[in-house]
């Protein structure tokens, strides 16, 4: 007899155990479980294991709001996130809802029912590695009445690699960061890290850290700003506050600040620059070229801007441990890489921090009553519905700042809808398809090579609300909780489609 479910939400990373965590908590009379392919919870966060990997967004947004974050790093290390998703499951109850080596292969919506009819495959449990394209499992049947994707939008199975001319020649290790080995020892090892984003920049001083010299060898900069490691507000009011208080003040804190950092950058963008620039030169020595290496031609957050927790990228350059290089690779040979300008950089390894692959809803593949849904020809209904499918939600974060703001809303967004379709009567809601024509554009509105290399495969968004998204924590704030034009949603009753 097939199961059936009220709620299936799939990924027990950071925003599907966040999105379980509030159905308990909002809704428990719901039935629900979570499916995860990894063996684990954790997502990015336990995928992820080289050198010094950390969080991009201070832990005061990327915390949930329900449950404050409890450390005292602002900029936290992979490990700690971790650990901090699966007490959060634990503690709320989410852990017993979790169902691992599963994954959602297929998803079909029955009208007729009001269902979806999920494929699951179940991996078993001595395999190793990730999920490989066509691997093979046991096969289930599962239905819901709602689907709620919280997969993020990267590929687990493998990451970007560009060609590169000779890399085969290289006598050394080639590793990509989302699978290092767990024992590679850097120390006394000449490391060249081919990228310049968040992973590139994180992995250098860490590298050095641990005794190796690092070389970033970067076609291109990206803007690389200091952070502070510890947030000094949360500890002048630790102790001098109730915590719980305490957390939503520096919450709202890093809330404000990081809209108004990012409305300043995209009005004044030269001002911006000047600004980055000058930090960047003071720490960094007389003689190091900031205008070749941390000066993009972009302006600032046409890509995410890189924070390095008190400068490390900066120390570990200053203290002659790590280096950056500007320049085209022209071929990588035994020893290390050719440069296009003449020169070339030695390596004992070779990192290929060169980007993640775009995957949709975790490259589950979707049906409405038998016609395939393509994401990338949907326009995306408040950044969290996709136009003609029902009951069926995802979350992307944001962009220009933390992910768990975004996911947060979403995940309460969702229990709202499903609290009105119950008030109503009726098992089905479909965001409408827009009537007026306009421009649309990818829902990531980033200018990153992966994103642009996924563009295809991307929801779109639209020129207004609520098909429009702002990257605007408070402006979504209000379109989520009181937006007058719901009438963008259908709500109906089973076999009403078509």
């Amino acid at each position: 007899m097939t199961e059936h479910l009220d709620v299936v939400i799939v990924g027990a990373g950071l925003s599907g155990v966040g999105a379980a965590a509030t159905l308990q908590r909002r809704v428990p009379d719901r039935t629900f479980a979570v499916l995860e392919s990894r063996d684990d919870i954790g997502g990015t966060w336990d995928l992820f294991r080289y050198p010094g990997v950390r969080s991009d967004s201070d832990m005061y947004t990327l915390g949930y709001a329900a449950r404050p974050w409890p450390g005292e790093k602002a900029i936290a290390d992979g490990d700690d996130i971790r650990e901090y998703v699966r007490r959060t499951a634990e503690e709320t109850g989410v852990r017993e809802r979790i169902r691992f080596r599963q994954r959602v292969v297929a998803a079909s919506w029955h009208s007729d029912a009001a269902v979806w009819e999920l494929t699951v495959l179940h991996r078993a449990p001595d395999a190793t590695g990730e999920w490989q394209e066509g691997e093979a499992g046991t096969t289930t049947t599962i239905t819901c009445s709602f689907l709620f994707g919280c997969t993020g939008y990267y590929r687990y199975d493998e990451g970007y690699s560009p060609d590169i001319p000779g890399l085969s020649d290289f006598a050394g290790p080639v590793v990509h960061p989302q699978h290092w080995p767990a024992d590679l020892d850097p120390a006394g090892k000449r490391f060249v890290v081919i990228g310049s984003g968040a992973t590139a920049v994180t992995l250098v001083p860490a590298l050095a850290k641990r005794g190796a010299h690092a070389v970033m060898l970067q076609r291109s900069p990206t803007y690389v700003a200091a952070v502070p490691s510890r947030d000094r507000l949360a500890m002048r009011l630790k102790g001098r506050l109730p915590a719980g208080l305490a957390y939503r003040v520096v919450r709202t804190k890093h809330i404000l600040g990081g809209i108004v950092l990012y409305q300043y950058a995209r009005r004044r963008p030269a001002a911006m620059k000047a600004v980055l620039r000058r930090a960047a030169k003071e720490k960094l020595p007389a003689s190091f070229d900031v205008d070749t290496h941390f000066a993009p031609r972009y302006d600032p957050w046409d890509q995410r801007l890189c924070a390095v927790p008190g400068g490390d990228l900066f120390r570990a350059i200053s203290a002659g441990d790590a280096d950056v290089v500007t320049d085209r690779i022209d071929r990588v040979d035994a020893n290390g890489v050719r440069l296009e300008s003449g020169g070339r950089v030695d390596a004992d390894v070779l990192v290929t921090a060169t980007g993640l692959n775009v995957l949709v809803l975790g490259g589950m593949r979707i049906d409405v009553d038998g016609r395939v849904v393509d994401p990338g020809a949907t326009i995306a209904y408040k950044g969290f519905m996709l136009t003609g499918v029902p009951n069926l939600a995802y979350t992307i974060g944001y962009t220009n700042s933390s992910w768990t703001l975004r996911a947060d809303l979403v995940s309460n967004a969702v229990v709202d809808l499903l609290q009105r379709m119950r008030r109503r009567g009726t098992p089905v809601v479909v965001p409408e398809v827009p009537t007026t024509d306009g421009p649309t554009a990818p829902v990531i509105d980033l200018a990153a090579g992966y994103i642009r290399r996924g563009l295809h495969l991307l929801p779109r968004q639209g020129h207004r609300s609520p098909w429009k998204v702002h990257q605007n924590y408070l402006r979504d704030l209000a379109l989520f909780r009181f937006d007058p034009r719901r009438r963008a949603l259908r709500f109906e009753h089973a076999g009403a489609r078509p």
